[in-house]
């Protein structure tokens, strides 16, 4: 798709479009071929943007919430509207097979749409306190006020929706937002810089600037922006929170997802094809992608060769073939450390049951089996099309498996036991277990984040409603309850 301009795609400075004072290119990561230039904005531009959220944000605060609401309907429209183009844009910035694109943008448009819904009904709570006699004649209003501008870091692997989860809440609030997208994928969020300028959201209300990621330091410690939302690697999330210790900050990190199948699980077929496609979808660069795979013993002869043809099954290529499940990873540097991490694993031992090359950025979806706990293919997030499959003898193996890592984002369990359910809900360490499905199932409005080197704070409309506001008490006296 050509999506090359005269001029650089601009920035959003305040809510206006603003070329920078250098660009950077975007390219494609199945060939390499230049996609688009972008302005990046220069450091006076990227101080207006946050004098303008400042400024406006006592406005926005109290700007009614049918006003935020109808902003939030008309990008919710917008957006799917223009359906078609911003796929492709994905595509052509990401390098994620089409179909998953188009995916990612019908969730957008629900993530806006839970928004609006969400600003219409986010009040507060009455409490009596006469419940003891100095509480006589006394009424508590609590309600929720927004903590301050926001700053949002959205990574390269969802270049809109990961977005829309910090942009919509934000402003589902009445809470200015400045989103820093990824530089190899600044596209989408452009065209939703574009779409929110259609709005009549007041000046500053929000800005895009594409940023370096060194530029983004003075903004992690801006005190003018109280809250900070990272989605991303690990590192860099803990290196930021460390930056601002006196900010909120909520982390998205890494995860490491395990899927668990039991033997009381009747398709067992299912399960396989279910967890190879999820440990291959966006080419694994998704942070609930499976990656270790645990089933119980009295099933595995059954199970491995059914997982084993369903990963080779999975069809690499052009992106924009809409038969290809898995595309190119992020660059060729990635998909070359990806195959390095599976030599080493290789190395100590494991087996590959199908797959283990690279052509270019494409890696091959890749099975292993036997791969040592201490290895990286099975310890740390390879974010790639590899899974890592290993036989225990019962689910109590399995879950402390499971637990037995560095990250507790989410955990899929293949069970229809209702028992083991609820024990798989007690004991995983995790901020999610998905029952009867792979650890990738996220809904928009559901909470949504982790526990120990996953993060902290949580995603997920209203949960990050909440999270971006704080609650403030107002006592009335003298009432006759």
């Amino acid at each position: 798709m050509d999506m090359i301009t005269p001029e650089p795609r601009p920035a959003w400075i305040a809510g206006q479009p603003e070329q920078g004072e250098s660009t950077l290119v975007v390219r494609h990561p199945y060939d390499g071929s230049e996609v688009a230039t972008v302005a990046v904005p220069g450091a006076g531009q990227v101080e207006r943007a946050v004098d303008a959220a400042v400024a406006v944000a006592p406005a926005l605060r109290r700007l009614p919430a049918h006003r935020r609401a109808a902003a939030l309907d008309h990008v919710s429209r917008a957006i799917a509207a223009r359906a078609e183009e911003i796929a492709e844009v994905i595509t052509a910035e990401n390098g994620k097979p089409l179909k998953w694109a188009e995916a990612e943008v019908r969730r957008a448009v629900s993530v806006f749409r839970i928004a609006a819904e969400e600003a219409r009904r986010f009040d507060g709570d009455l409490q009596r306190l006469d419940t003891d006699p100095a509480g006589e004649g006394r009424l508590a209003i609590t309600r929720r006020a927004p903590r301050g501008p926001v700053l949002g870091i959205a990574p390269f692997n969802f270049p809109l929706n990961l977005v829309a989860h910090k942009v919509a809440p934000a402003l589902a609030v009445g809470a200015p937002i400045i989103v820093k997208p990824a530089p190899r994928t600044p596209l989408a969020a452009l065209i939703l810089g574009e779409i929110l300028a259609e709005t009549d959201l007041p000046e500053g209300s929000f800005s895009v600037l594409p940023l370096g990621n060194a530029e983004t330091s003075a903004l992690v410690t801006d005190p003018r922006l109280p809250v900070v939302s990272f989605t991303g690697s690990g590192p860099v999330g803990w290196s930021l929170a460390d930056a601002a210790p006196r900010k909120h900050v909520v982390l998205e990190l890494g995860g490491n997802a395990a899927a668990v199948v039991l033997a009381d699980w009747p398709d067992i077929p299912g399960a396989a094809r279910r967890i190879a496609t999820f440990g291959n979808y966006q080419a694994g660069q998704s942070c609930i992608a499976v990656q270790r795979v645990l089933v119980e013993r009295s099933v595995a002869d059954e199970f491995v060769p059914a997982l084993t043809e369903a990963v080779r099954a999975q069809r690499t290529g052009d992106p924009y073939d809409t038969e290809v499940d898995v595309g190119p990873v992020v660059d060729e540097a990635a998909a070359e450390r990806i195959v390095a991490w599976i030599g080493e694993a290789v190395d100590a031992g494991a087996r590959i049951l199908t797959g283990g090359s690279r052509e270019g950025a494409t890696v091959e979806p890749t099975l292993l089996a036997d791969v040592p706990v201490t290895t990286k293919a099975w310890a740390e997030e390879i974010f790639g099309p590899v899974l890592a499959v290993s036989v225990v003898d019962d689910a109590g193996a399995a879950f402390a498996a499971v637990n037995d890592s560095a990250y507790g984002l989410q955990a899929g369990v293949f069970t229809r036991d209702v028992s083991l359910a609820f024990r798989a809900s007690a004991e995983l360490e995790v901020g999610g277990v998905i029952i009867g499905d792979v650890p990738s199932y996220r809904a928009d409005q559901m909470p949504y984040g982790g526990v120990k080197g996953s993060g902290v704070g949580r995603e997920g409309v209203l949960a990050a409603m909440h999270d971006l506001t704080e609650e403030r008490v107002t006592v009335f006296t003298g009432l006759d309850l």
